[in-house]
């Protein structure tokens, strides 16, 4: 699976086409947010690749979880959300 991450600063159209070509190549994304921003940032790119993909008729789901992840040298909860098409 692919991931994409996403920071408080990140573009959401940006993301989102980074999550439709994956989507697109048939793959699922695991798009990885650390903080409210970011977390923020990511959800709205997920709603622009719905609309992207919309688009093609393809539809997509998303399945969001925590995972812990290491940012230098620091263990940090994430918010994960694992897109893919329906």
């Amino acid at each position: 699976m692919d991931t994409v991450k996403v920071s408080a600063r990140s573009v959401p159209k940006a993301v989102a086409g980074a999550i439709a070509a994956i989507i697109r190549e048939g793959r699922s994304v695991e798009v990885q947010a650390v903080g409210a921003g970011a977390v923020n940032q990511a959800v709205k790119a997920i709603a622009i690749a719905c609309v992207y993909m919309k688009e093609e008729n393809i539809e997509i789901v998303t399945i969001p979880s925590f995972a812990g992840i290491e940012i230098n040298g620091e263990e940090r909860t994430a918010i994960c959300f694992v897109v893919e098409k329906r």
